[in-house]
């Protein structure tokens, strides 16, 4: 079992240590087809309009390859069971079938934003390395450019390919504000404000390169230690957000199952509507309040 488990975990990290641009650069050939395959492969076609804008930026954050039909089926799924569970609690009428279509959208925009955060988080612990990686490559004789592209070839996703495609653009012939600019679109990560900037300031007025990102990185390796304190503090405020948002549908579930007309008498009682929009919004702004209290701007 040890043996089997070694070889599977060796295998994946040795998967992992392949970013998706050099494993399509290494399929398709060239570095600009990869880049090309990689800029087709963000966001869904159509939806780069100033209407759904923000929502095609969501996608292209969370770095997954969709597409707009496996999009539309995920919702007629979610909308189907939602309907299924609303109408099973209120009824089957016009209400679920009202809702339902929301709760599914609202289900497939957190599920983004959580692949999103977590993505954006996997890039925070791995921007520190990356500078390194660049400051290295400066001071070992490097321009800019080539100390980039180490950080595409040695890092691992999503900070490899995210640099690599930069490179690219740059080597390609836009600007290297312009590129970092896109590098934030493509990622969402607020600390690449501060490389953007920094490279930037410094591309203008000159100074150490190598001296400026040292510090960056320093500067970054102290707000990530500071975020993970205010993480730990605020882990008990955090788990009990979590206890009190599901004890009352783990009641309801544990009721249903163990005695199932427990609520059939007051499903049809005029005052089981109003009473379950005030609970449901009474426990919307208590969340609202945990979360207000234990996450801090770092």
């Amino acid at each position: 079992m040890q043996g089997g488990y070694w070889f599977f975990t060796e295998k994946q990290k040795a998967r992992g240590a392949i970013n998706r641009r050099l494993l399509l650069a290494k399929q398709l050939g060239t570095a600009q087809e990869a880049f090309e395959e990689l800029k087709r492969e963000r966001g869904l076609i159509g939806l780069d309009t100033k209407h759904f804008a923000h929502f095609n930026e969501l996608i292209i954050q969370t770095g997954l390859r969709l597409d707009g039909k496996l999009l539309i089926a995920a919702a007629f799924g979610l909308g189907l069971l939602y309907f299924a569970l609303f109408g099973f609690a209120f009824g089957y009428g016009v209400l679920p079938f009202i809702i339902s279509p929301i709760f599914a959208g609202l289900s497939i925009v957190i599920f983004l934003a959580m692949v999103r955060r977590k993505r954006i988080a996997r890039f925070s612990e791995q921007l520190p390395d990356s500078i390194d990686v660049i400051v290295r490559g400066v001071r070992s004789g490097y321009p800019f450019t080539t100390a980039l592209g180490l950080v595409g070839k040695e890092m691992s996703d999503p900070i490899g390919t995210e640099f690599g495609m930069t490179t690219d653009e740059i080597t390609f012939g836009s600007d290297i504000g312009t590129a970092l600019d896109n590098l934030f679109y493509r990622v969402g990560h607020e600390d690449l404000l501060y490389l953007t900037m920094s490279l930037k300031i410094q591309n203008q007025t000159g100074g150490s390169l190598a001296e400026i990102l040292s510090r960056l990185a320093r500067l970054l390796r102290e707000r990530a230690m500071l975020r993970l304190k205010v993480k730990a503090i605020s882990a008990e405020g955090r788990l009990s957000a979590v206890v009190l948002t599901a004890m009352p549908f783990v009641i309801f579930a544990i009721v249903t199952l163990v005695y199932p007309a427990y609520y059939l008498g007051v499903r049809d009682h005029p005052l089981m509507m109003p009473a379950l929009v005030i609970a449901l919004t009474l426990l919307a702004v208590g969340n609202f309040m945990i979360y207000r209290m234990v996450n801090f701007k770092v």
